[in-house]
Formats: structure tokens, C-alpha cells, sequence
């Protein structure tokens, strides 16, 4: 809702659609990891009031809510597990705006959504469900502050790299993942250098910010586009639980398992290699990128983001996301004890 207004966007498209006299209306309900409920409530909102499309203004989670409201507008005998259960496949037509650089939504017809009881995330998408057109303008990002632009930023990152390493990889989508990544990563670089925590006004954050909006949402968008054919990594389930069980900035809490990504991945030669090529995209060393990455997502489990993890909620966690398919999408696999250990070591 506050992206949607405050970045321009909103008023271009309501704009735009009262020129040629078009009827719509505005459904602002959407939050951070969209509710699954929420989004039932807006394909019935979609299909009471007989709309023809749906515009998505706004970040990952508005985006990812379109997709599935899209769906409930066309499907009135389907149930919230339904969206979860069945392959989709029809869909009112999608229109993406995004306000942010991160989840690449705009560019594949995955949606994340989150289920009732506010602690699982689950996917869906289909053919009927990609946005038919997406426009990128970054003026439309402006507005996002540095600590969420580098969140997004950090998103779209992990995007890029879980998705080169992925074994569905093909050398078409490498070479967008490679080259997002190397787009994300030099704005990191240059965003880092930046002022975060009130030693210099907002408005001047904002400027120095601006040259790098073109950049980051071009990278984001290459991210989606890779991780259409790829989907994701382990670095994605391991992170969904920092998200909902302690608030963490979903790009955050992907990018601080990064150490843990290249270390057991690189114990698989076809791993190793492919690490070392991303990174020389990156220009640094499996190790600085791998640094950087942990340091500029800056999750501090014990003090920022709650006490650390006991074994109790570690297991917690652990049942929470064991069933996801992007374990098995890295060259290496990891057991539930490896996983185990990961939390211990980063947050306990």
C-alpha cells in the first residue's frame, strides 16, 4: 500500500486508466508476506466487482498476493489449499509494476504466500499466472530507503547465484544470472559506502541512491528471469523461518547463510567450480564475496532480531521447512543434521 502511493506509481496507473474512461478498483489490503487469506478476499473483491485485469503496484509481496487473486477471481469453488494443492490454470490477466529490486516477480508466474497460522510460506504458480506485461521503470523505486533497497537488493543477489549453481541451470540462464549478479553486486559495493544509520539525512541518501536504481532493478528483473528456469536454493527455506518466526528482512535472512551456501557446496567438485565462475563474474574470491554478502545482510540473532535459537525452535524450524524443494537444488545436498548444524553455528 505505502510503495504503491508514495512512489508515483499508484497515481500514473489510476491516472492512466481515467483517460480512457476505464473503471477499477483499489484493493490495499496486501501486507509483508502476504496472507493467503488476503488474497482470497481480494478474488472475490476482483470477481464481485467484474474486473477484467489486475494491475500489481508494488514490491515482492503485492506482486506475489496478484498472482494468487488473479487465480480466486477465475476459480470460485477453489479453496485456499486449493491455490497450494492444484496446478492453476486459469487466471485473470496480470499487469506487474514493481516499486522495488528484489524479487524478480515481475519476470516468472511464481507467487509466495503465506498460509493460515502466519508461519508457513508456500509457492504456486503456472503458465496462466506469469504477468503479460511488466513495466520497469526505476523512478518508480526512488522513494525506498537504503535499509530495504539493500534488503531487495540482497534478494535479487541470492537469486542470481542460487540459481547459477542450480542444477536446472542452462547457459542461457546463467549468462542473466551472472550478469544480475554483477549488476547487484557492484551497487551493494556502492550502497555499503553509504551512510545507513542517521548520520546523514534522508533526502541525501535518497540522491545518492538514485544512479543506482537503473542498475538494481535491471539486475532484480535478470535474477527472475534465471530463476524462472532454476528456482532456488537452500539459502530461501533456511531464510523463510528468520522471516516469519523473527521478522528478518526476507533478503536479509537469505543472504546471511551465504558462507554456509559456497562452504557446502564447494565440497562437490561441479559446486566448487561454479562458485569460482560466478564469482569471477563478481570480481572478488569465493571467500570476499561470501563475506561481504554475510556482512552487508547484518543479522544479528541475540540482539537485533531476538534471542538466539534454542534447539527447540531449531527443530522447529526445521519441520517447518523440511519438505521444500530447493534442497535438492544445489549441487550439494544437505541432510536434516547439516541443516541443524547451520542454525547452531550461525545463531545459537
Amino acid at each position: 500500500k505505502h510503495s504503491a502511493k508514495a512512489s508515483g506509481a499508484l497515481d500514473d496507473v489510476t491516472a492512466s486508466l481515467g483517460a480512457v474512461g476505464a473503471e477499477y478498483v483499489v484493493f490495499d489490503k496486501i501486507t509483508e508476506n502476504p496472507p493467503i487469506l488476503t488474497c482470497f478476499e481480494g478474488g472475490r473483491l476482483a470477481r464481485e466487482e467484474g474486473v477484467d485485469f489486475i494491475v500489481a503496484i508494488g514490491g515482492g509481496s503485492p506482486m506475489d498476493a496478484a498472482k494468487a487473486i488473479a487465480v480466486f477471481a477465475v476459480e470460485p469453488d477453489y479453496t485456499t489449499s486449493d491455490l497450494i494443492s492444484k496446478k492453476p490454470v486459469r487466471a485473470l490477466p496480470l499487469i506487474a509494476v514493481p516499486t522495488t529490486s528484489g524479487t524478480g516477480s515481475e519476470a516468472d508466474p511464481t507467487g509466495v504466500v503465506t498460509l493460515e497460522g502466519g508461519k508457513i510460506k508456500k509457492s504456486f504458480g503456472a503458465p496462466c499466472t506469469y504477468p503479460k506485461v511488466s513495466f520497469l521503470d526505476p523512478r518508480y523505486t526512488e522513494s525506498l530507503n537504503i535499509y530495504y533497497t539493500e534488503s531487495t537488493a540482497l534478494d535479487a543477489l541470492c537469486h542470481c547465484i542460487e540459481s547459477y549453481l542450480s542444477p536446472k541451470s542452462t547457459e542461457i540462464s546463467r549468462l542473466f544470472a551472472a550478469d544480475g549478479a554483477a549488476k547487484l553486486y557492484r551497487a551493494l559495493e556502492m550502497m555499503s559506502d553509504i551512510p545507513h544509520y542517521g548520520s546523514m539525512d534522508e533526502e541525501t541518501v535518497l540522491t545518492l541512491l538514485k544512479p543506482l536504481r537503473y542498475t538494481l532493478m535491471y539486475g532484480a528483473c535478470e535474477g527472475g528471469i534465471a530463476i524462472n528456469r532454476t528456482g532456488t536454493g537452500f539459502n530461501h527455506p533456511l531464510g523463510y523461518n528468520l522471516t516469519l518466526y523473527r521478522g528478518v528482512p526476507h533478503g536479509r535472512a537469505c543472504g546471511t547463510f551465504m558462507g554456509e551456501y559456497f562452504d557446502y557446496n564447494s565440497r562437490s567438485d561441479e559446486g566448487k567450480r561454479l562458485i569460482a565462475d560466478i564469482c569471477r563474474s563478481l570480481g572478488d574470491s569465493p571467500e570476499t564475496v561470501a563475506e561481504n554478502v554475510v556482512r552487508w545482510s547484518d543479522v544479528k540473532i541475540g540482539s537485533q532480531y531476538g534471542n538466539p535459537l534454542t534447539d527447540k525452535e531449531i527443530d522447529e524450524y526445521l519441520a517447518n521447512v523440511g519438505g521444500a524443494k530447493n534442497y535438492q537444488n544445489s549441487p550439494y545436498v544437505l541432510n536434516d543434521d547439516e541443516k541443524r548444524d547451520i542454525y547452531r553455528k550461525l545463531f545459537s
